[in-house]
C-alpha cells in the first residue's frame, strides 16, 4: 500500500509540473427552461443555470471537478465523452462500471489530467438521465495544434434534440409491452447551443474555428453552411489532412471541427442549415429562407486520413464479433442486444469487481452474464466485428481509446462476412475516431491496441438503445489495474450512501466468485414460438378483432335504429282512414 501511495504522489508532482489545475465546483439540480419556446419544463442544470457551463482546459492541465448532486430524487454521475482517462479509470463515469452513482446529497470528486486535444462533450451517464439536460461542451486547448495559424477566431455550436417530457416519464412506455417493436420517442424539436433561431455574429474576411458536436439523444443531424464550403481539420479530437466539405453528418456523440472561411461582403446573410440557424454578416440585413434541395448528401468521414498517419495496426491478437438485434423478452416489451445478450448493470460496480477478486479478475464469468464483459491483454490489437442486423442506424463509441475505422459496409449490405474483404482491402492509413455511424443492416470493422488498463464500455449512444441494453463491456489488463489504482474515499462514501457493495463478482458475491447467484438479469426470454413478429401480429390481431366487434354492434345498432323509424311510418300509414289522402 505504501509503495502504491508513493507511485500516486509522485504521479500527481509531475502533473503540477506539467500544466495548471483547472477547478471547478458543480452543484447538480433541477432548474426551469423552455428552449424550444414551447413551454416551461424541468431540466436539469449546473450551480442553479442551464445551459450548463463549458469545461475548459489546455493539454496536461489537471482538472478537479466537486460534483454535489442535488437533485433530490434521482443520483448522477459525469461522463467525459472521449477522454481517455490514461490511469484514472475510475474517474471515467458510468454508474456501476467505473463507479457508483452519486446519491441525492453526497458529493464525488473527479480529478484527472488532460493528455488529448480537441473537442469534446460532458454529461451524466446514469439512468438516461442527459437529455433532460445535463450536458455540455469540453474543449481542450492545444499549444502545438498544426491548423493554430490557419483560424482567427473559435466558436462553439451545439446540435441536440430536445424533448418535453421528462426522461423517466418517456422509458416506462418505451420499455413495456405496450410498445412491442421498441418504436423510439420522436424529439419534439432540434436545438443549436441549447436554444432555437440561433443567430451568429461573425467579421468578413475571417477564418473561424468551427467545433460542432451532437449532444443529443437519437436524432443524427446534417449541416452545412449556405455559400460556404468547410474544410474539415479534427474529428473526435482526432486531428486531420484537410478536407473539403459541403455538408457533414454528424450522429449522436460525434464531433467535427473545420474552418470556415467568411465572405469579404457584408451584404447577404447566410443560412446555417440542418436546424434553419443563422451566420450573421450584417444584422440590418433579414435573415434568409435555407433553399430546398433535393437530396442529403454529407461528406464521407471513412475517406479521413489522420494528420499524424498512424498506419493501420497489425492484425489483431483479439476479435470480437457483435450481432446487433432488437427482439422482445418475457415482459413484452422490446430489448437490444449483441449476440443475445441485453446488458443489465451489475450489482458491484465492474471496475469494482476488476480491483477485488484478484487473479480470477482475468476470468470474465466474475463480471457477470449480463455486463457482455471482454477480458483484454494489456497491449494486444483487438479488432471489433459489428454486424447491425437490425433496421435502424446506430452510433457506436468505444470509452477509453480512439479505434481505426477500418471498413464499413453499405446500408443492407448483410453482415461483414458477406464483404469479402481481405486485409489487404483496409486502409493504410485509417480515419481514427471514438464514435462510428452504422447503417442500417450494414457492419463496421473497428481496431485499437489495449494499451490503456481499465473498464470501457462499448456501446450505441442513442439513448434509447443504451437504455434496452446495447453494451458491452471491455474489461482491460485487469491485473495491472490492481497493481496502479487505489480508489479514493470520497468514491467509497458515495457507495456507502447509495447502499452499494463495493467488492466481489457481478453479485456482490465474495467467496465464491463464480457463483452469480442474486446478479441483476433482464426478464426472461418469452415462450416457445413467441416472436417479435408473433407479438406484433398478436397485437394487431386482438385490435382487429376488436375494432371488427365494434363495427359489428354499430352496423347491428344503426339497423335496428333504421328498422325501428320504418315500422313506425307502417303503423302510422296502416292507421288513416281509407280513402284519405295527405297533401
Amino acid at each position: 500500500m505504501v509503495k502504491i501511495l508513493s507511485l500516486a504522489l509522485a504521479c500527481v508532482a509531475s502533473r503540477l509540473a506539467v500544466g495548471a489545475t483547472v477547478n471547478y465546483d458543480f452543484t447538480v439540480g433541477w432548474v426551469t427552461a423552455n428552449p424550444d419556446g414551447a413551454f416551461d419544463r424541468p431540466v436539469i442544470g449546473i450551480n442553479g443555470k442551464w445551459p450548463i457551463p463549458q469545461i475548459e482546459a489546455n493539454i496536461g492541465d489537471n482538472t478537479v471537478i466537486n460534483v454535489h448532486n442535488d437533485l433530490g430524487n434521482q443520483s448522477t454521475s459525469l461522463h467525459f465523452h472521449g477522454l481517455f482517462m490514461n490511469g484514472t479509470t475510475h474517474m471515467d463515469g458510468p454508474a456501476q462500471v467505473s463507479q457508483c452513482p452519486i446519491p441525492p446529497g453526497s458529493s464525488f470528486l473527479y480529478n484527472f489530467t488532460i493528455t488529448q486535444p480537441g473537442t469534446y462533450w460532458y454529461h451524466s451517464h446514469t439512468m438516461s438521465q442527459y437529455p433532460d439536460g445535463l450536458r455540455g461542451s469540453l474543449i481542450i486547448h492545444d499549444p502545438d495544434n498544426p491548423y493554430a495559424g490557419d483560424y482567427d477566431e473559435e466558436i462553439v455550436l451545439t446540435l441536440s434534440d430536445w424533448y418535453h417530457e421528462q426522461m423517466q416519464n418517456l422509458i416506462l412506455p418505451f420499455m413495456s409491452k405496450t410498445n412491442p417493436t421498441g418504436a423510439e420517442p420522436v424529439p419534439k424539436a432540434a436545438l443549436m447551443n441549447e436554444t432555437q433561431n440561433l443567430t451568429i455574429s461573425i467579421q468578413p474576411g475571417k477564418t473561424y474555428l468551427m467545433r460542432v458536436i451532437n449532444i443529443g439523444a437519437f436524432a443524427g443531424q446534417y449541416l452545412w453552411f449556405e455559400g460556404h464550403n468547410m474544410s474539415i481539420i479534427e474529428v473526435d479530437g482526432v486531428y486531420t489532412q484537410q478536407a473539403t466539405a459541403e455538408m457533414i453528418y454528424l450522429s449522436v456523440a460525434q464531433r467535427c471541427s473545420f474552418l470556415l472561411t467568411t465572405k469579404n461582403s457584408t451584404t447577404e446573410n447566410f443560412a446555417i442549415v440542418g436546424s434553419m440557424d443563422t451566420l450573421v454578416y450584417n444584422e440590418t440585413n433579414s435573415l434568409p429562407e435555407p433553399a430546398l434541395i433535393d437530396e442529403l448528401n454529407p461528406f464521407d468521414d471513412m475517406t479521413l486520413v489522420p494528420h499524424d498517419e498512424l498506419a493501420r495496426f497489425a492484425e489483431p491478437n483479439q476479435t470480437v464479433e457483435l450481432n446487433v438485434i432488437m427482439d422482445n423478452l418475457g415482459d413484452g416489451a422490446n430489448y437490444a442486444f449483441f449476440n443475445n445478450i441485453s446488458y443489465k448493470a451489475p450489482v458491484v460496480p465492474t471496475l469494482y469487481t476488476a480491483l477485488t477478486t484478484g487473479a480470477d479478475a482475468e476470468t470474465a464469468e466474475v463480471y457477470g452474464d449480463y455486463t457482455h464483459s471482454f477480458v483484454l491483454k494489456k497491449d494486444q490489437i483487438v479488432q471489433i466485428v459489428v454486424n447491425n442486423l437490425d433496421s435502424g442506424r446506430h452510433s457506436f463509441l468505444l470509452h477509453g481509446h480512439h479505434f481505426q475505422s477500418l471498413y464499413r459496409g453499405e446500408e443492407e449490405s448483410g453482415t461483414f462476412a458477406d464483404s469479402n474483404m481481405t486485409e489487404s482491402d483496409f486502409p493504410a492509413v485509417p480515419m481514427r475516431r471514438d464514435t462510428l455511424v452504422l447503417w442500417p443492416d450494414g457492419n463496421i470493422v473497428l481496431r485499437f491496441k489495449a494499451d490503456n488498463p481499465g473498464v470501457w464500455l462499448f456501446h450505441c449512444h442513442i439513448e434509447w438503445h443504451v437504455t434496452s441494453g446495447l453494451l458491452a463491456t471491455f474489461v482491460e489488463a485487469p491485473l495491472e489495474i490492481q497493481k496502479s489504482l487505489t480508489l479514493p474515499q470520497n468514491h467509497l462514501d458515495a457507495c456507502t450512501a447509495g447502499n452499494v457493495p463495493v467488492s466481489g463478482n457481478a453479485a456482490g458475491n465474495t467467496k465464491d466468485l463464480l457463483d452469480l447467484s442474486g446478479q441483476n438479469a433482464p426478464p426472461d426470454p418469452l415462450p416457445a414460438g413467441f416472436t417479435t413478429r408473433g407479438i406484433v401480429a398478436f397485437v394487431f390481431s386482438i385490435i382487429s378483432g376488436v375494432l371488427g366487434i365494434c363495427v359489428v354492434c354499430y352496423a347491428a345498432s344503426t339497423m335496428l335504429n333504421v328498422q325501428g323509424t320504418s315500422g313506425a311510418a307502417t303503423e302510422g300509414e296502416t292507421k288513416r282512414p281509407a280513402g284519405k289522402t295527405e297533401n
